[in-house]
């Protein structure tokens, strides 16, 4: 292999790639569009699986760091119908299986793992034009400058620049938007929609319609309002006026609604943010260029089913790993790795898809019963 390997996007993806093959002493260069690592908002709290998140973190040699951040207790459920009534609830076994950290702290940890120098920020990338063999790939960026590379890994997210560059796919609208807020100082200043989501997380749905309360560190609930809404109603709306938003929101939940419940919508203390959920189709593909290869969302993207974080840990460390037992052949790394992603995320991917109609779709309310009958979470029954 001549020269450091190039990965788009600073995402979990690619800095568990850059973090894994730094800890074999392959060198990377990460290019990242944010400006900083404090540019934006990194999203809510993420549950880290057993078997593949944290699987990840092990071969990042992070479990120390990723312990550190955990929130503990919260992965705990509850189901409520809209009424208020407890339909059942899933406490947390202390056992970390799928313990809950923020997605910022989680790649605060990544981020501080790499070496001065590795992540170039500001860096957003206009465009990418793969080599033939004979001449690099070219990375083009909105800043004016460009990079050539000899190995390209694209871990650049949901609108890819790198698998746009391959003729791949791009994401569709799925018909639902999660509109988000927060409460802060809940404890103090909300009890009772404390005592509402509880320690973890709290559902309540009806037919395409619901509130995911998410509590998370420092003492937050995190709100989704789940709808089946077309992008035409979402364009419609003014999000910058808080309350008349919020209220707004509330009111496409429809009739029927416990009060208490209402008011983690009503009440939020943020100003809302709408956010379409987007998703590659099933048994997409991609031209396959030597020394190009996808990871994470830019690979795979599906709705949030709890797994997208997971398998972008996974995909990275897995990629690392491949790279470092034939550092020589980048192509027979990058073959060996999509041996095995290729089918495990078309397996994930329509997994992905079912769990979240049948979480946050037109039948959820009975789904959600009948989950709760033969509740596992992740392999471990219920008791």
């Amino acid at each position: 292999m001549n020269g450091t390997i190039t990965i788009a996007g600073a995402g979990l993806a690619g800095l568990a790639l850059a973090r894994v093959l730094h800890v074999h002493g392959i060198a990377s260069t990460v290019y990242e569009a944010e400006a900083s690592p404090s540019g934006r908002t990194q999203g809510g709290q993420l549950d880290i699986h057993d078997f593949n998140g944290q699987v990840a973190l092990q071969q990042c040699q992070l479990m120390d760091e990723f312990h550190s951040i955990v929130n503990m207790g919260a992965e705990a459920m509850r189901f409520l119908n809209p009424d208020g009534e407890l339909v059942g609830e899933i406490p947390d076994d202390g056992e970390l299986s799928n313990p809950e950290v923020l997605r910022g702290e989680l790649r605060r940890i990544l981020i501080e793992s790499l070496p001065h120098g590795t992540i170039q920020w500001g860096h957003k990338i206009a465009s990418v034009t793969p080599g033939d063999g004979h001449r690099p790939h070219v990375i083009n960026f909105a800043n004016g400058s460009s990079v050539s590379t000899e190995v390209l890994i694209g871990a650049d997210g949901a609108w890819s620049r790198v698998r746009a560059s391959l003729n791949g796919a791009m994401p569709e609208y799925l018909g639902t938007l999660w509109v988000e807020t927060f409460l802060h100082d809940v404890e103090k200043n909300h009890p009772q929609s404390a005592a509402l989501v509880g320690s973890g997380a709290m559902l309540a749905m009806k037919p395409g319609r619901g509130i995911f309360g998410h509590r998370e560190a420092n003492d937050v609930i995190h709100t989704y309002v789940v709808l089946k809404k077309p992008l035409e109603w979402m364009q419609s709306v003014d999000f910058s006026d808080r309350e008349r938003a919020l209220t707004l929101v509330a009111e496409q939940l429809g009739q029927g609604w416990a009060p208490e419940l209402l008011e983690l919508v009503t009440r939020g203390e943020t100003t809302p943010v709408a956010r379409p959920i987007w998703g590659l189709p099933l048994e997409h593909t991609w031209d396959r260029v030597p020394g190009i290869m996808l990871i994470g969302d830019a690979a795979h993207l599906t709705p949030p089913d709890g797994d997208g974080a997971n398998w972008a840990l996974y995909d990275g460390a897995q990629l690392a790993q491949a790279i470092a037992a034939t550092p020589a052949d980048i192509d027979t790394a990058f073959n060996t790795f999509a041996e095995q992603m290729l089918p495990r995320s078309a397996a994930s991917s329509t997994e992905g898809y079912q769990s979240f109609e049948q979480t946050f779709g037109y039948n959820a309310p009975a789904n959600l019963r009948d989950m709760m009958n033969r509740t596992k979470t992740y392999g471990h029954q219920h008791q």
